[in-house]
């Protein structure tokens, strides 16, 4: 049996997969245990603004897959290519709690793409600066990768 991402163990089922985040209508949560990186101007305001990638839409997209399972404790939960959306369950690393991030892309009016990243626990009120940890050291590897326009 595979392990499973939401509790690390063999025995239980999958986490259900999330269902899609409608961004432009997304409210964030009160509580400190989250992180939101969006383009300059998106509603609710980030916690770090994305730049606009020179890539198309799908390109992006991918290399938003290749840095998320680069990344350690890190296992997909749900794909929607058509709607440019994917989620992963991300595992921290001492206490192995589970939280969810979820990308999404959207073509920009100059031809790349604009990337939206959410980030947030499953369990508790705070995370220590995890998911924002998380959001950077993923933005990091997604710039690194590809040249942002300005």
């Amino acid at each position: 049996m595979d392990c499973c991402p939401c509790c690390s163990a063999s025995c239980s089922p999958r986490a259900a997969p999330p269902e899609p985040i409608d961004f432009a209508h997304f409210v964030l949560p009160a509580s400190p245990n989250k992180a939101l990186a969006a383009p300059a101007g998106f509603t609710p305001k980030p916690t770090f603004d994305t730049p606009r990638y020179a890539l198309p839409p799908a390109a992006l997209y991918a290399l938003v897959a290749r840095v998320a399972a680069a990344e350690p404790r890190t296992y997909p939960l749900a794909a929607d290519p058509a709607r440019m959306q994917q989620s992963w369950v991300a595992r921290t690393p001492v206490a192995n709690f589970p939280d969810v991030v979820t990308a999404a892309i959207r073509p920009d009016p100059a031809g790349g793409s604009d990337l939206i990243l959410y980030s947030h626990s499953v369990y508790g009120y705070s995370d220590f600066g995890a998911n924002a940890a998380r959001l950077r050291r993923w933005l990091d590897a997604i710039s690194r990768a590809a040249e942002p326009r300005s």
